[in-house]
């Protein structure tokens, strides 16, 4: 067990909050070390790998070179025009993902990918009008009216059928969101 403080993720701030990283005994398969913490979100289409990686192994890259592992699928992302490639890779190859009830989404921002803030629901969005926002336009495009649209997003719960998750700009610090239901 190390008393190293944990790897710093520039598009995913707090990894522990947001409960990519645990505190567990075991060893990293990468690494072969028991430093205390593991990566518990199983990577992109490799499940056997949860519990098993380090967050150094995911930071520096090793954990996804080595397995041919990505910890964000990018496939559903629609915004990704004249993002730079480097960012792209940092995201799917050295950034811990997260769990959605179905596809998980980056989203992105300022020609940048924007950093992940964790789960909301309402509590967490009701301040946060630029969030709200996004969460509209998605509700508008599923097809919801004002009501429906009002009563949908009074309905979001970190814990719930229906959950938002929450990115933060970057650069000028717009808070971004999208809803996932169970």
């Amino acid at each position: 067990m190390t008393d190293e403080p944990l790897p710093t993720f520039r598009y995913h701030p707090d990894p522990v909050a947001t409960g990519a990283f645990e505190q567990q005994g075991g060893t990293c398969r990468r690494c072969g070390m028991a430093r205390g913490w593991v990566y518990v979100v199983p990577p992109y289409a490799i499940e056997n790998l949860r519990d098993a990686l380090c967050p150094w192994c995911v930071a520096d890259g090793s954990a996804a070179a080595t397995f041919a592992a990505t910890f964000t699928d990018l496939s559903e992302a629609t915004d990704l025009a004249g993002i730079p490639e480097t960012v792209l890779d940092e995201i799917t190859h050295r950034t811990p993902g997260f769990s959605a009830w179905q596809q998980e989404r980056w989203l992105f921002h300022c020609g940048d990918g924007a950093a992940f803030l964790g789960a909301a629901g309402w509590p967490q969005l009701a301040d946060l009008p630029d969030a709200l926002n996004s969460l509209r336009t998605q509700a508008t495009m599923w097809g919801f009216t004002g009501e429906d649209t009002d009563a949908f997003l009074g309905s979001l719960d970190v814990d719930g059928a229906s959950t938002a998750y929450l990115f933060r700009c970057l650069h000028c610090s717009t808070h971004l969101a999208y809803a996932d239901l169970d």
